[in-house]
Protein backbone atom coordinates (compact mmCIF):
# COMPACT_ATOMS: atom_id res chain seq x y z
CA UNK A 1 0.00 0.00 0.00
CA UNK A 2 1.40 3.61 -0.71
CA UNK A 3 2.46 5.44 2.10
CA UNK A 4 2.35 8.91 -0.34
CA UNK A 5 0.90 11.80 1.70
CA UNK A 6 -1.18 14.01 -0.05
CA UNK A 7 -1.61 16.69 1.66
CA UNK A 8 2.06 16.90 2.60
CA UNK A 9 2.54 16.84 -0.87
CA UNK A 10 0.41 19.44 -2.07
CA UNK A 11 1.79 22.13 1.12
CA UNK A 12 5.55 21.05 -0.01
CA UNK A 13 5.62 20.49 -3.88
CA UNK A 14 6.04 23.11 -5.98
CA UNK A 15 5.65 23.95 -10.09
CA UNK A 16 9.41 24.57 -10.52
CA UNK A 17 10.09 20.98 -8.91
CA UNK A 18 7.83 19.12 -11.07
CA UNK A 19 8.96 21.55 -14.43
CA UNK A 20 12.69 20.22 -13.37
CA UNK A 21 11.96 16.47 -12.56
CA UNK A 22 9.97 16.41 -15.88
CA UNK A 23 13.37 18.29 -17.76
CA UNK A 24 15.29 15.48 -16.05
CA UNK A 25 13.19 12.63 -17.94
CA UNK A 26 13.09 14.16 -21.34
CA UNK A 27 16.73 15.51 -21.16
CA UNK A 28 17.99 12.14 -18.93
CA UNK A 29 20.24 13.77 -17.13
CA UNK A 30 19.45 16.23 -14.06
CA UNK A 31 22.20 18.51 -15.15
CA UNK A 32 21.09 19.42 -18.45
CA UNK A 33 17.83 19.84 -16.48
CA UNK A 34 19.30 21.78 -14.28
CA UNK A 35 20.64 24.24 -17.20
CA UNK A 36 17.18 24.08 -19.03
CA UNK A 37 15.68 25.35 -15.87
CA UNK A 38 18.20 27.82 -15.13
CA UNK A 39 19.19 26.39 -11.59
CA UNK A 40 22.53 25.00 -10.20
CA UNK A 41 22.79 21.19 -10.37
CA UNK A 42 23.05 21.01 -6.77
CA UNK A 43 19.61 22.46 -6.08
CA UNK A 44 17.95 20.86 -9.02
CA UNK A 45 19.55 17.36 -7.33
CA UNK A 46 17.96 18.53 -3.86
CA UNK A 47 14.92 18.95 -4.96
CA UNK A 48 14.76 15.78 -6.78
CA UNK A 49 15.52 13.94 -3.83
CA UNK A 50 12.84 15.78 -1.68
CA UNK A 51 10.38 15.33 -4.20
CA UNK A 52 11.38 11.34 -3.42
CA UNK A 53 11.32 11.77 0.04
CA UNK A 54 7.85 13.12 -0.30
CA UNK A 55 6.36 10.27 -2.73
CA UNK A 56 8.16 7.80 -0.33
CA UNK A 57 9.14 5.95 -3.59
CA UNK A 58 12.52 6.17 -6.00
CA UNK A 59 11.20 8.62 -9.06
CA UNK A 60 14.72 8.03 -11.11
CA UNK A 61 16.92 5.62 -11.72
CA UNK A 62 20.37 6.55 -11.59
CA UNK A 63 22.47 5.16 -14.10
CA UNK A 64 25.95 5.52 -15.53
CA UNK A 65 25.05 7.23 -18.73
CA UNK A 66 21.93 9.87 -17.07
CA UNK A 67 18.35 9.09 -15.18
CA UNK A 68 15.44 6.95 -16.37
CA UNK A 69 12.34 7.49 -14.53
CA UNK A 70 11.17 4.13 -12.80
CA UNK A 71 7.32 3.00 -12.88
CA UNK A 72 6.43 4.97 -9.86
CA UNK A 73 8.36 7.99 -11.49
CA UNK A 74 6.60 7.23 -14.72
CA UNK A 75 3.10 7.95 -13.44
CA UNK A 76 4.13 10.77 -11.62
CA UNK A 77 5.39 12.28 -14.77
CA UNK A 78 1.99 11.54 -16.23
CA UNK A 79 -0.31 13.38 -14.00
CA UNK A 80 2.74 16.33 -13.48
CA UNK A 81 2.16 16.96 -17.21
CA UNK A 82 -1.80 16.91 -17.08
CA UNK A 83 -1.18 19.90 -14.55
CA UNK A 84 1.06 21.74 -16.72
CA UNK A 85 -1.66 20.99 -20.08
CA UNK A 86 -4.40 22.34 -17.33
CA UNK A 87 -2.39 25.90 -16.66
CA UNK A 88 -1.60 26.30 -20.54
CA UNK A 89 -5.61 25.70 -21.20
CA UNK A 90 -6.26 27.69 -18.14
CA UNK A 91 -4.02 30.37 -19.29
CA UNK A 92 -5.31 30.36 -22.92
CA UNK A 93 -8.45 30.80 -21.70
CA UNK A 94 -8.04 33.69 -19.35
CA UNK A 95 -6.22 35.54 -22.28
CA UNK A 96 -9.79 35.33 -24.23
CA UNK A 97 -11.25 36.43 -21.39
CA UNK A 98 -9.68 39.19 -20.98
CA UNK A 99 -9.64 40.42 -24.62
CA UNK A 100 -13.24 38.95 -25.24
CA UNK A 101 -14.20 35.64 -25.97
CA UNK A 102 -14.63 35.17 -29.95
CA UNK A 103 -15.23 32.48 -32.19
CA UNK A 104 -18.56 30.02 -32.65
CA UNK A 105 -19.73 27.16 -31.19
CA UNK A 106 -21.95 24.60 -32.96
CA UNK A 107 -24.40 22.85 -31.53
CA UNK A 108 -26.77 19.61 -32.10
CA UNK A 109 -29.72 19.26 -30.07
CA UNK A 110 -33.18 17.38 -30.44
CA UNK A 111 -36.57 20.28 -30.12
CA UNK A 112 -37.36 18.65 -26.93
CA UNK A 113 -34.33 19.29 -24.95
CA UNK A 114 -33.20 23.02 -27.06
CA UNK A 115 -36.88 24.68 -25.12
CA UNK A 116 -37.06 22.87 -21.94
CA UNK A 117 -32.98 23.50 -20.92
CA UNK A 118 -30.67 25.01 -23.50
CA UNK A 119 -32.61 28.10 -24.78
CA UNK A 120 -32.21 30.10 -21.80
CA UNK A 121 -28.53 28.95 -20.75
CA UNK A 122 -27.48 29.84 -24.46
CA UNK A 123 -29.46 33.75 -23.66
CA UNK A 124 -27.28 34.24 -20.34
CA UNK A 125 -24.19 32.98 -22.28
CA UNK A 126 -24.39 35.07 -25.23
CA UNK A 127 -24.70 37.99 -22.78
CA UNK A 128 -21.95 37.09 -20.90
CA UNK A 129 -19.76 36.66 -24.35
CA UNK A 130 -21.41 38.77 -27.01
CA UNK A 131 -18.36 38.66 -29.54
CA UNK A 132 -19.18 34.30 -29.78
CA UNK A 133 -21.42 33.14 -32.22
CA UNK A 134 -24.02 30.07 -31.21
CA UNK A 135 -25.17 27.99 -34.04
CA UNK A 136 -28.01 25.68 -33.75
CA UNK A 137 -28.92 22.41 -35.42
CA UNK A 138 -31.79 20.78 -34.16
CA UNK A 139 -32.86 17.48 -35.18
CA UNK A 140 -33.69 14.04 -33.93
CA UNK A 141 -30.69 12.04 -31.30
CA UNK A 142 -29.70 9.61 -34.02
CA UNK A 143 -29.14 12.03 -35.99
CA UNK A 144 -27.87 14.72 -33.60
CA UNK A 145 -25.14 11.90 -32.42
CA UNK A 146 -24.33 11.40 -36.20
CA UNK A 147 -23.45 15.06 -36.68
CA UNK A 148 -20.94 15.43 -33.93
CA UNK A 149 -19.23 11.83 -35.12
CA UNK A 150 -19.27 13.56 -39.04
CA UNK A 151 -17.36 16.79 -37.63
CA UNK A 152 -21.04 18.92 -37.97
CA UNK A 153 -21.47 20.11 -34.06
CA UNK A 154 -19.09 20.66 -31.77
CA UNK A 155 -21.67 20.05 -28.83
CA UNK A 156 -24.34 17.48 -28.94
CA UNK A 157 -27.32 17.31 -26.23
CA UNK A 158 -28.42 13.85 -26.54
CA UNK A 159 -31.15 11.56 -24.63
CA UNK A 160 -28.72 8.27 -23.28
CA UNK A 161 -29.69 5.40 -25.49
CA UNK A 162 -26.81 2.13 -25.68
CA UNK A 163 -27.51 2.46 -29.56
CA UNK A 164 -25.69 5.15 -29.38
CA UNK A 165 -22.73 4.75 -27.33
CA UNK A 166 -19.48 5.11 -29.21
CA UNK A 167 -15.65 4.92 -28.03
CA UNK A 168 -15.08 7.62 -30.29
CA UNK A 169 -17.35 10.66 -28.23
CA UNK A 170 -17.38 11.41 -24.37
CA UNK A 171 -20.65 11.72 -23.15
CA UNK A 172 -21.24 14.59 -20.06
CA UNK A 173 -23.40 14.57 -17.42
CA UNK A 174 -26.24 17.48 -18.26
CA UNK A 175 -29.49 16.65 -17.17
CA UNK A 176 -32.47 14.28 -16.35
CA UNK A 177 -36.23 13.68 -17.73
CA UNK A 178 -38.78 11.47 -16.93
CA UNK A 179 -41.61 10.58 -19.30
CA UNK A 180 -45.11 10.89 -18.41
CA UNK A 181 -48.54 10.25 -19.93
CA UNK A 182 -50.39 12.76 -21.18
CA UNK A 183 -54.57 12.63 -21.09
CA UNK A 184 -57.58 14.35 -22.06
CA UNK A 185 -59.39 16.13 -18.76
CA UNK A 186 -62.15 13.26 -17.65
CA UNK A 187 -59.89 10.30 -19.15
CA UNK A 188 -59.61 7.73 -15.97
CA UNK A 189 -55.77 7.70 -16.22
CA UNK A 190 -57.27 10.93 -13.95
CA UNK A 191 -57.88 8.66 -11.43
CA UNK A 192 -54.02 6.91 -11.27
CA UNK A 193 -51.01 8.14 -9.38
CA UNK A 194 -48.79 6.45 -11.82
CA UNK A 195 -49.47 3.66 -15.01
CA UNK A 196 -47.33 1.52 -16.61
CA UNK A 197 -46.58 -0.09 -19.65
CA UNK A 198 -49.38 -2.31 -19.57
CA UNK A 199 -51.73 0.96 -18.81
CA UNK A 200 -50.25 2.79 -22.13
CA UNK A 201 -50.57 -0.48 -24.36
CA UNK A 202 -54.41 -1.08 -23.55
CA UNK A 203 -55.18 2.76 -24.39
CA UNK A 204 -55.73 4.67 -27.47
CA UNK A 205 -52.26 6.10 -27.99
CA UNK A 206 -51.33 9.66 -30.26
CA UNK A 207 -47.89 8.92 -31.36
CA UNK A 208 -44.96 11.07 -33.25
CA UNK A 209 -42.77 9.70 -35.71
CA UNK A 210 -40.90 6.11 -34.77
CA UNK A 211 -37.50 7.56 -35.61
CA UNK A 212 -37.47 9.73 -32.33
CA UNK A 213 -35.95 8.60 -29.05
CA UNK A 214 -38.88 8.31 -27.40
CA UNK A 215 -41.04 5.94 -29.34
CA UNK A 216 -37.93 3.97 -29.72
CA UNK A 217 -38.02 3.62 -25.88
CA UNK A 218 -41.68 2.80 -25.61
CA UNK A 219 -41.62 0.13 -28.98
CA UNK A 220 -38.90 -1.68 -27.47
CA UNK A 221 -40.37 -1.82 -24.15
CA UNK A 222 -43.52 -3.72 -25.95
CA UNK A 223 -41.11 -5.91 -27.40
CA UNK A 224 -39.78 -6.99 -24.25
CA UNK A 225 -43.00 -7.98 -22.98
CA UNK A 226 -43.98 -9.40 -25.92
CA UNK A 227 -46.75 -6.85 -27.23
CA UNK A 228 -46.44 -4.20 -30.14
CA UNK A 229 -47.84 -0.74 -29.92
CA UNK A 230 -51.23 0.28 -31.49
CA UNK A 231 -51.44 3.17 -32.45
CA UNK A 232 -54.73 5.40 -33.24
CA UNK A 233 -52.91 8.63 -34.73
CA UNK A 234 -49.39 9.59 -35.47
CA UNK A 235 -48.17 13.43 -36.02
CA UNK A 236 -44.99 14.97 -36.61
CA UNK A 237 -44.64 16.83 -33.51
CA UNK A 238 -45.42 16.93 -29.84
CA UNK A 239 -47.26 19.79 -29.87
CA UNK A 240 -49.51 18.54 -32.73
CA UNK A 241 -50.27 15.49 -30.27
CA UNK A 242 -51.25 17.66 -27.50
CA UNK A 243 -53.65 19.42 -29.85
CA UNK A 244 -55.12 15.98 -30.27
CA UNK A 245 -55.32 14.42 -26.88
CA UNK A 246 -57.16 17.85 -25.80
CA UNK A 247 -59.63 17.22 -27.80
CA UNK A 248 -59.80 13.79 -26.43
CA UNK A 249 -58.84 11.92 -29.10
CA UNK A 250 -56.46 9.43 -27.30
CA UNK A 251 -53.11 9.49 -25.11
CA UNK A 252 -49.53 10.91 -25.75
CA UNK A 253 -46.38 10.45 -24.03
CA UNK A 254 -44.06 13.28 -23.38
CA UNK A 255 -40.83 14.01 -21.75
CA UNK A 256 -42.58 16.01 -18.50
CA UNK A 257 -40.81 19.70 -19.29
CA UNK A 258 -42.81 19.70 -22.61
CA UNK A 259 -45.88 20.70 -21.08
CA UNK A 260 -46.60 24.45 -19.90
CA UNK A 261 -48.92 25.83 -17.12
CA UNK A 262 -51.49 26.77 -19.44
CA UNK A 263 -51.17 23.22 -21.25
CA UNK A 264 -51.89 21.69 -17.96
CA UNK A 265 -55.26 23.87 -17.56
CA UNK A 266 -56.69 21.69 -20.09
CA UNK A 267 -54.41 18.24 -20.40
CA UNK A 268 -53.48 16.15 -17.58
CA UNK A 269 -50.50 13.95 -17.07
CA UNK A 270 -49.43 10.99 -15.07
CA UNK A 271 -45.96 9.53 -14.36
CA UNK A 272 -44.91 6.34 -15.89
CA UNK A 273 -43.94 3.77 -12.99
CA UNK A 274 -41.50 2.22 -15.57
CA UNK A 275 -37.60 2.49 -16.24
CA UNK A 276 -37.40 3.14 -19.18
CA UNK A 277 -39.57 5.99 -18.95
CA UNK A 278 -36.24 8.00 -16.65
CA UNK A 279 -33.64 9.54 -19.43
CA UNK A 280 -30.49 10.80 -18.79
CA UNK A 281 -29.46 13.91 -21.39
CA UNK A 282 -26.06 13.90 -21.71
CA UNK A 283 -23.19 16.39 -23.96
CA UNK A 284 -21.51 14.46 -26.27
CA UNK A 285 -18.13 15.89 -27.44
CA UNK A 286 -15.53 13.83 -30.00
CA UNK A 287 -12.58 12.99 -27.60
CA UNK A 288 -9.54 13.34 -30.32
CA UNK A 289 -10.94 17.14 -31.36
CA UNK A 290 -9.75 19.58 -29.06
CA UNK A 291 -12.43 22.09 -28.24
CA UNK A 292 -12.21 26.63 -28.98
CA UNK A 293 -12.40 28.22 -25.39
CA UNK A 294 -16.04 29.37 -26.12
CA UNK A 295 -17.40 25.22 -26.14
CA UNK A 296 -15.38 24.58 -22.94
CA UNK A 297 -16.65 28.37 -21.19
CA UNK A 298 -20.04 27.04 -22.58
CA UNK A 299 -19.98 23.33 -20.95
CA UNK A 300 -18.74 24.70 -17.66
CA UNK A 301 -22.02 26.86 -17.56
CA UNK A 302 -24.08 24.26 -18.47
CA UNK A 303 -22.63 21.60 -15.81
CA UNK A 304 -21.92 24.11 -13.27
Amino acid sequence: MSTLNIPMLIRKVDLLTLRLFLAAIEEKQIGRAAARENIAPSAATKRIQDLEDMVGEKLLERRPTGVAPTAVGQLLATHARRIFDHLEEFRRELDDVSEGVRGRVRLASSKGILIRHLAREIGIFTANFPLVEIEIHEDINPNVHAALLAGDADLAFLVATPDLVSDAIEAIPYRKDRLVAVYPLGHPFSTKTSVSLADLLDAQLVTIPSGTTLMTRLHEAARRVGRSVQTRLSVASVEAAQSLVRAGLGVTIQPDFMLSSDDLETLGTVPIAEDWAQREIEIGVLKDRPLASAANLLIRQLTR
